[in-house]
């Protein structure tokens, strides 16, 4: 009797479970159902921005919707009014430029607006084939051209889709802070070539003018650089991330904007014999002050400017010593008309391989002076880029340009092989098939020469399928 009490019981556990169980599904259902029927589109029109809205309430609140026609167009109405606010939000807070994510195409919201969350990207394929000489990497770079070549570095095939990406952004409205942005994107570009490591390329917070975490280095003009199939773009260019603490304003009716920044430094230099690297101690204090024009504030110029203090340790004096890094830059871009817009950046300065992407981890922040092996130099480098862009419809456009780095030097050269100069051309065209799926191609020449006046170039054919969700 005892027995069949106990299997009584157990089956009256089981089934209240199986009843929670069950009703949780229902409320599942029901949930799902209810934030199916909150899908909310704008219609875009002229190429307005124009995503799906998802509306997220989890007190639904019945007599809105059911107390007549009055009613329903009353919850339409703030329906559509949280959908437009969450459309500019991210309107609003849009960046365009080189490697910059596309608006989303999905947003969930709250119905109040207060809080917004978007997820995206885009799957992209690259293929590329060198000929007459070759780069020993992945991405286009001079630097990395072999001088002299040999038999292995005259053709080379490439594949690869390790620059697809997948971003998060989410945007709150407080009464504090105001709208504070969470932005983070990540591709595979962490590992070896080949080895589709994932990468965070950003992670920050922004909130009245402050960026907190990893962005694109404030001595960069995202806007100031073209559109290539090619990862790396020209190599006068200065596209690199930094974690940092960085503060902008705008101004005179935003036509004026300022941007400071301490950032964490990242040295790249030759030690020699008679020094050893170091934890560094400064932060790197990139800065710029922007004029902008236009209706839509569409073309600008810049001045930027940085400052570096690198450390390292000297074995002779068993001491630390430091040096003073430099370096300005002129950029912007110019909208010369509704079918052609112009791009530039020149920079120069002493010791700033992070802010010369052709000699980014090239070890000539700072060299043994040749003279005298027990001291060191910065190294004085600079780097200008000019390309424009042709828009023949709203889907096409073509462009081309000119990029060069050089290192000049000082009292001598370390090493004969030492890297000199680099030289980047490019053409290219891109096509719209959809909104979200373009198709390009590109060439591309370069060429390096180094101190000794050995040189070597190389030539590239890119194509390139991207997809955007």
């Amino acid at each position: 009797m005892l027995q069949k009490q106990n299997i009584s019981d157990k089956f009256k556990t089981k089934s209240i479970q199986l009843m929670k169980t069950f009703r949780l599904l229902i409320v599942a259902l029901l949930l799902a159902s209810s934030a199916s029927a909150q899908r909310h589109m704008r219609d875009g029109r002229n190429g307005e921005y124009s995503p799906t809205v998802y509306l997220i309430s989890v007190h639904e609140v019945d007599t809105v919707y059911n107390c007549g026609g009055c009613g329903s167009r009353q919850a339409a109405a703030l329906n559509r009014l949280a959908m437009d606010n969450a459309t500019q939000d991210y309107i609003e807070t849009h960046r365009p430029g080189f490697q910059q994510s596309e608006k989303p195409q999905f947003v969930f919201a709250s119905k109040n607006n207060r809080f917004s969350f978007s997820l995206g990207g885009f799957v992209s394929l690259r293929a590329g084939y060198d000929f007459d000489g070759i780069v020993d990497n992945i991405d286009f770079v001079p630097y990395d051209i072999p001088v002299p070549g040999n038999y292995n570095s005259k053709q080379k095939l490439m594949m690869d889709a390790s620059t697809s990406r997948l971003f998060m952004k989410a945007i709150t409205n407080t009464r504090a802070l105001g709208r504070v942005v969470i932005y983070m994107d990540a591709d595979f570009r962490g590992g070896a070539e080949g080895s589709y490591t994932p990468r965070l390329r950003s992670a920050y917070v922004s909130f009245k003018g402050l960026t907190l975490g990893r962005d694109v280095t404030t001595f960069c003009d995202l806007q100031a650089a073209p559109t290539t199939i090619d990862f790396q773009g020209p190599n006068a260019y200065n596209f690199n991330f930094a974690t940092m603490i960085r503060y902008e304003v705008s101004f005179a009716r935003r036509h004026m904007t300022f941007g400071v920044a301490a950032e964490m430094p990242n040295v790249s230099a030759t030690y020699g014999e008679n020094f050893k690297p170091m934890h560094q101690r400064v932060p790197d204090f990139p800065m710029y002050l922007q004029y902008a024009w236009g209706d839509d504030r569409s073309s600008h110029i810049r001045a930027s400017g940085v400052i570096r203090n690198p450390y390292m340790h000297k074995v002779s004096k068993n001491s630390t010593t430091s040096l003073l890094g430099w370096g300005v830059q002129f950029s912007g871009t110019i909208k010369c008309c509704d079918w052609f817009r112009l791009f530039m950046n020149g920079v120069y300065g002493e010791g700033i391989t992070p802010y010369i992407q052709d000699l980014t981890g090239s070890g000539l922040d700072f060299t043994p002076n040749p003279e005298d092996p027990s001291l060191v130099r910065m190294m004085p480098m600079w780097g200008w880029q000019a390309a424009g862009q042709i828009n023949i419809t709203p889907r096409l456009f073509v462009s081309g340009g000119y990029s060069t780095v050089r290192v000049q030097r000082s009292h001598g050269y370390y090493t004969d092989d030492q890297y000199k100069q680099g030289q980047y051309i490019f053409g290219n065209i891109f096509y719209s098939l959809t909104p979200r799926c373009k198709v390009a191609g590109e060439y591309l020449y370069g060429s390096r020469k180094d101190m000794n006046s050995m040189k070597n170039h190389a030539n590239r054919v890119n194509v390139m399928v991207q997809y955007s969700f």
